[in-house]
């Protein structure tokens, strides 16, 4: 059971796969490439572990269909997040049809969901660093950082994205960590479809 699932700390997306070989060095990668890469994902699936404000830890599988729509699927509960159409949706089997929900563009998830990233952006970029062969970025929404950040930990050569950790404006932090991702999958339109899940369920 999710017990601290909320929007405003919900970490989309992928996270350091356990045993990851990385180089002996690497060098920090550019924000102009990381955008490049970010911008260049449409459609990925693949598994995820949370970590949750609490510590529990759950298992799930993510899809994603840039821009703007992502659905997250926990396993052991009938737990389900969705995002489509500006609007994140949480489900869970006290729901009975209906959902909590909240403006995308109030998470710090709509950054990497944005139809164009651009991390160059003046204040949108607080951290930029090169961490135990990694490259560790923290973004926020220059307009609204009281709706938090999201931290995000890449990989270089190719340029991947492996983690994340989003801070909420009460300062609770949810790690997102990405097993393999698939890219160019086929994900139905109605995967993402908030409506069609409130149906579903009642």
């Amino acid at each position: 059971m999710i017990q601290t699932m909320n929007l405003r700390s919900l970490a989309l997306a992928p996270v350091i796969v356990l045993g990851l070989a990385l180089p002996a060095l690497a060098e920090k990668i550019s924000l102009n490439e990381i955008s490049r890469y970010l911008n260049s994902l449409k459609t990925v699936a693949g598994d995820f572990t949370q970590v949750n404000p609490d510590g529990s830890v759950v298992p799930g599988k993510v899809y994603i269909h840039r821009p703007g729509r992502v659905r997250f699927e926990y396993r052991g509960d009938n737990t389900l997040v969705l995002a489509s159409s500006g609007t994140v949706a949480i489900f869970d089997r006290k729901s009975n049809g209906g959902a909590q929900q909240y403006p995308l563009a109030k998470t710090p998830l709509s950054i990497i969901l944005a139809d164009n990233v651009n991390l160059g952006r003046s204040g949108m970029v607080t951290q930029h660093a090169e961490s135990k062969n990694t490259t560790v970025v923290t973004a926020q929404d220059p307009q609204h950082p009281e709706y938090g950040n999201i931290q995000m930990v890449f990989t270089a050569n190719p340029t991947e994205l492996r983690q994340w950790v989003v801070t909420d404006d009460t300062g609770k932090r949810t790690t997102v960590i990405l097993g393999d991702m698939q890219k160019g999958v086929n994900i139905p339109s109605s995967s993402f479809s908030i409506t069609q899940e409130v149906n579903r369920r009642r």
